[in-house]
């Protein structure tokens, strides 16, 4: 039997994002070497830097490239010199738009050791995942601006969705739920009774095929409004929450304060069938680069989503086996950026060395 090999972009991007990047192939490739896989890695330089050289974001070309690999690992973008919105739309929603990523895959877990700001509650009460309808909505930037500037400006941004786009995303939520195999409980998230167009068609997808293809998962529905609420007072209720792109957005940060900070929190961004993307939620955090004080957890915890994603779910599981065991040791003191008790190598070594 051939060794399996996977090819992996690797895009380190600004500020802290390479140094969180390094950590994170440091912990994939132990989890390589002990559960028989390769990862060969290639390192695309689309940032700020680049930007400010070139004035290129991620051109075209690129993206024929990135469809080529078999998955994307992203460190961080945001650069200090670039305005807002430039960085983030010509590389992050680009690719995302561009390789149909229509998915994006939050894990909202809190790990033994680390502190939430929700009293009394622990890692039993807070292990849930958000999937996020990732290519549709108010962001695909349907509608405009008119006499900018003037006292009668007028803006339009257009939550738009199709049926096929929303049944995709239900489809691939009911399925996680179903292979999760926690409480097999998918809560809808909405706001059906004032988006009543937009809110209706996600409703009845949900519950129409819920209904007749996946009888075995519980069904719940909350207003986006009451699951805010909810995710603070009682997180233990939800298992997998399934939601449209803007409320998705929102109650993914939401989700992030409650498991301890931007620090442990890592997403991916999903195409089932094509190149997915995974990557740390916090920012570059400029003021800390190169000073090996960032905390590189989030971004060890994406790359063992990368593998899970891949099939290499023992290593994916060894890697969150790790984390877990070094957090709840209390040998790190704090996720916070220099707080830590312990530089960003010294967590990557620790972790690669429980893998």
């Amino acid at each position: 039997m051939s060794k399996r090999s996977y090819n992996i972009a690797v895009i380190p991007g600004d500020g802290t994002g390479p140094e969180v990047v390094n950590e994170g192939i440091k912990v994939m490739d132990a989890a390589a070497a002990k559960f028989g896989f390769s990862l060969n890695y290639q390192h695309f330089d689309f940032g700020g830097d680049r930007y400010l050289r070139t004035g290129e974001t991620l051109p075209d070309s690129a993206l024929t490239e990135l469809k080529k690999f078999d998955s994307i690992f992203l460190g961080a973008i945001g650069h200090p010199d670039v305005k807002p919105g430039i960085l983030e739309v010509g590389i992050l929603l680009k690719s995302r738009f561009a390789l149909d990523q229509y998915i994006n895959l939050r894990p909202v877990k809190l790990y033994p050791g680390v502190e939430t700001p929700l009293k009394d509650k622990g890692p039993d009460d807070i292990d849930f995942v958000v999937i996020r309808e990732n290519t549709g909505g108010i962001y695909t930037g349907v509608g405009g601006a008119v006499q900018v500037g003037t006292p009668y400006e007028v803006a339009t941004q257009v939550m738009i969705y199709s049926r096929a786009v929303v049944d995709r995303c239900i489809r691939y939520a009911y399925e996680y739920t179903r292979k999760r195999n926690r409480r097999k409980l998918l809560t809808l998230v909405h706001k059906c009774n004032v988006l009543t167009h937009a809110g209706d068609l996600w409703v009845r997808a949900h519950k129409e095929m819920g209904d007749s293809e996946y009888p075995d998962v519980k069904q719940d529905y909350n207003h986006v409004d009451a699951c805010n609420m909810w995710l603070v007072k009682s997180p233990e209720f939800y298992d997998v929450i399934v939601t449209e792109n803007l409320f998705g957005d929102i109650i993914t940060d939401l989700g992030a304060i409650i498991q301890g900070g931007l620090g442990i929190a890592a997403g991916g961004n999903i195409n089932p069938e094509g190149v997915s993307m995974f990557e740390p939620m916090g920012g570059s955090a400029p003021k800390y680069r190169g000073k090996n004080v960032i905390n590189p957890l989030a971004a060890i915890c994406a790359g063992g989503m990368m593998l899970d994603t891949l099939g290499e779910e023992n290593a994916a599981k060894a890697i969150d086996k790790s984390v877990t065991d070094i957090l709840s040791s209390g040998r790190i003191k704090s996720l916070a950026a220099g707080k830590m008790g312990m530089g960003t190598r010294e967590v990557g070594d620790l972790v690669a060395k429980g893998v």
